[in-house]
């Protein structure tokens, strides 16, 4: 447990997820009615990710795939599930909602096959498609185990409202596999106003509230239970040797003499407010939170806390296949849960693993999928270079920097060059000096580099960093010599200015050479992992440089 996978979720389910092997499953899968929709990052001028993007067109578009998809899902499924795929396809028609619809529809039921008997899934989605989906999940779990249709208002009604009202929610659909599916109700804190309506007293000795409540019986006909108590008689609804002890612990009073006694009810063991199916108490990750990492739909931990509280326990596991910047598996490491990542993207697998090491000291985050030695990276850079190119920049780790076409050509665009960049402060001003990086899968030559170099000095960055999957010739080891060096004021120490890193060199712990790095992933906050009946701890802020 506690592994991240590199690759489609759909493969990495039937290879390595047993049945009956999951306690809660989370998704918030990426639809393509809004394409930059769980984009990881984008370039200086808001184009994103060319690997997400690519990935993402795969997945969502009628072609080939799809196709076949559909066909298994008509002809090896279930009866009602073939023919509920083939109504929504004389319905929409072919395109991308169906395409999503059918890739969505395969994964759930592999979904469902994982899930315990007392297992919960979460469906995170937006209106565009959350009825569609609610008809595919009660086709693969069945009608009576649909639990709720929870309502997240992220953010308050504004703009966007001359025609329509604003939109500001999402839909989280959640379904069990049984009706033993785990539950443990949640409560919200009372309201203030209410709080001090009904809990006016405060107990002197312990600064306590508490509100006073009767300890009469309504039935009048109950011999036993009528005596006399503190100089009042009455029909009680305890016993008198129960009275009389709770009385003795402090936790009955009298305000008056000859006034009826009543029972001390503390606030802080009420249970609060039960959560209902509409949450407005949880604000969407703001732009100056401490857990912001520059993702644009990261939700919030307390969103995804407040799910695995209540349909988990301590050590259960949590699965998130579309697992994004890692929120869900963050928030089952902060409750004491075993976890398991998928994602489709290696930017993304890089991101949540420097993440979590940074939430969690002393957390060694175990990968599957991606390349671990030089064959498995010449094999991934054949199958798609972007996604090689991503790989590589996060072994220095080097924030990416997309191509302005949005990646339709695999031109470089107004980068020229620049693969990615690893922010530094080097001196009192607090001004940020740049490291730019360029990856390059095969084909290298001596110009390759001097043209890192003119890079380096038309962008007046303080270092280039060359990442080659071939060994360099004896004249690019020239070439980067010639460059000279940095001479870092702030740190007394002086720097090749071109450097040339191989994979292999890499992937056996070889570092840039440069000072201490700024604003490449940003740095969660360190957080305490919650034992049972332990309170949380947030131990301080990380590093709050953009990332």
């Amino acid at each position: 447990m506690n592994t991240l996978y590199y690759g489609d979720n759909l493969d990495i389910l039937r290879e390595y997820i047993p049945s009956d092997s999951v306690d809660l499953c989370y998704l918030d899968p990426p639809f393509n009615a809004a394409r930059t929709f769980n984009i990881l990052f984008s370039d200086k001028e808001g184009h994103p990710s060319e690997a997400q993007i690519k990935a993402f067109d795969d997945t969502w578009t009628w072609n080939q795939a799809a196709a076949e998809t559909y066909d298994h899902l008509l002809t090896e499924e279930s009866d009602n599930i073939s023919q509920m795929i083939s109504s929504m396809r004389q319905i929409i028609k072919e395109g991308p909602l169906l395409a999503y619809l059918v890739m969505m529809t395969v994964r759930l039921i592999e979904l469902h096959r994982v899930l315990k008997q007392t297992g919960t899934l979460y469906l995170h989605c937006d209106p565009t498609a959350s009825h569609y989906l609610k008809m595919v999940l009660d086709c693969i779990f069945g009608l009576q185990n649909f639990g709720n249709e929870i309502i997240w208002q992220r953010t308050n009604a504004k703009g966007l409202a001359f025609t329509r009202f604003a939109r500001n929610h999402d839909v989280i659909l959640r379904y069990s596999k049984s009706d033993k599916a785990t539950w443990n109700p949640q409560y919200t804190e009372h309201d203030q106003n209410y709080v001090n309506t009904f809990y006016r007293y405060i107990e002197t000795e312990t600064g306590r509230r508490y509100r006073l409540a009767d300890l009469t019986n309504p039935n009048k006909d109950r011999p036993n239970l009528t005596y006399e108590f503190l100089g009042v008689t009455r029909v009680w609804g305890w016993t008198k040797d129960r009275m009389q002890k709770a009385y003795e612990e402090g936790l009955i009073v009298q305000n008056k003499p000859g006034g009826v006694p009543a029972l001390k009810r503390y606030l802080d063991e009420q249970e609060g407010n039960a959560v209902g199916d509409v949450w407005m108490d949880i604000l969407p990750v703001q732009s100056q939170a401490k857990e912001k990492l520059g993702y644009p739909t990261q939700k919030p931990l307390a969103l995804l806390e407040r799910i695995i509280e209540a349909s988990s326990n301590p050590g259960d596991v949590v699965l998130d296949p579309f697992c994004g910047c890692g929120t869900a598996v963050a928030a089952a490491q902060k409750l004491d849960r075993q976890w398991i990542g998928i994602d489709i993207t290696s930017l993304a697998i890089a991101l949540i693993k420097n993440r979590m090491e940074a939430m969690f000291p002393g957390l060694k985050v175990k990968t599957i999928g991606d390349p671990k030695d030089l064959a498995s990276a010449q094999h991934l850079a054949s199958e798609d270079r972007y996604q090689f190119q991503w790989w590589a920049l996060s072994l220095i780790p080097a924030r990416p920097l997309g191509g302005s076409d949005g990646g339709k050509t695999g031109k470089k665009g107004s980068d020229k060059g620049i693969d990615g960049v690893v922010n530094f402060i080097d001196d009192a001003s607090g001004n940020a000096k740049r490291v730019l990086v360029q990856v390059k899968s095969g084909h290298v030559k001596s110009g390759d580099v001097r043209d890192l170099r003119g890079t380096v000095e038309r962008e007046k960055a303080a270092i280039g960093v060359f990442v080659t999957l071939e060994p360099p010739t004896k004249d690019m080891t020239q070439e980067a010599i010639s460059a000279g060096f940095y001479k870092s004021a702030g740190w007394g120490k002086s720097y090749p200015t071109i450097q040339i890193l191989t994979v292999d060199e890499l992937l056996h712990g070889a570092k840039v050479q440069m000072p201490p790095a700024h604003g490449t992933f940003k740095q969660a906050a360190v957080v305490k992992v919650m034992k049972k009946n332990e309170a949380l701890d947030f131990e301080g802020p990380g590093n709050e440089d953009t990332g």
